[in-house]
């Protein structure tokens, strides 16, 4: 597949990562459909955007993500988004034998040990995570997929003060965008996450203001150090390409 000929589809255009990622690749062949067009709810909309635009691949970014409270406070909204939704664009791209790439997220792990590989035992710490994880149950079923689970943030950092004591690896939204020429014929699961470093250090990158806080005395029994997930598969990729 060429991602920069081919037909490609992008759920989600409208939100902070697909803005970047729009703004990076805008030719003719990138489709941004509005939920007008492709509500992912409705398996007949999707199905009948897809058999009139015919792309190559499905980039599957449209979801519920923050704030956090919003799945606990409107689990039905999570599930019918992010969990159905995502059911009907797998279901749709199976049928018309599209490529889907779906991005996930490293909240699918339990973070009990070091730096989370893509074959460890998944067990979402929040139901953002769960939420995700059902849709990654329905894009595993189907062999023409890519689950990438990505460790990313807004830039700047969003917030005003940051974790001293988390250890993870974070990537800025648009770092993580350019990254999608050489994931393009990639199936299976790939880890997505950069430096390894503190979200302090991390932040202080982009807010150089940012506060430091500690993690341990605030989240207590809810605290892990290490939230980094391990990036070795995404590493070779990148030597490979270049």
């Amino acid at each position: 597949m060429n991602f920069f000929k081919d037909k490609i589809v992008f759920t989600g255009g409208s939100g902070k990562f697909g803005s970047i990622f729009s703004k990076e690749y805008n030719s003719k062949n990138f489709f941004y459909p509005s939920k007008k067009e492709m509500n992912v709810e409705e398996y007949s909309s999707v199905f009948n955007f897809l058999t009139k635009i015919k792309p190559k691949a499905v980039i599957h970014a449209a979801a519920i993500s923050r704030p956090m409270k919003t799945h606990d406070k409107n689990p039905e909204k999570s599930i019918k988004v992010n969990i159905i939704g995502t059911s009907n664009i797998t279901i749709a791209c199976k049928k018309l034998k599209i490529k889907i790439i779906y991005i996930s997220t490293n909240y699918v792990y339990a973070y009990k040990k070091i730096s989370s590989k893509e074959t460890d035992p998944v067990k979402p710490i929040n139901k953002y995570g769960l939420s995700k994880l059902g849709g990654e149950c329905a894009v595993q079923m189907y062999d023409d997929s890519l689950i990438l689970r990505v460790n990313m943030s807004e830039k700047p950092f969003v917030h005003k003060k940051a974790y001293a004591d988390v250890i993870t690896n974070y990537m800025y939204h648009d770092e993580v965008v350019k990254l999608f020429p050489i994931l393009i014929n990639v199936t299976g699961i790939i880890n997505i996450g950069g430096k390894k470093q503190s979200i302090y250090h991390f932040a202080k990158s982009s807010r150089p203001k940012v506060k430091k806080i500690f993690a341990k005395n605030i989240l207590k029994e809810k605290y892990f150090k290490h939230q980094n997930i391990c990036t070795e598969k995404l590493k070779k990729l990148y030597n490979e390409f270049f």
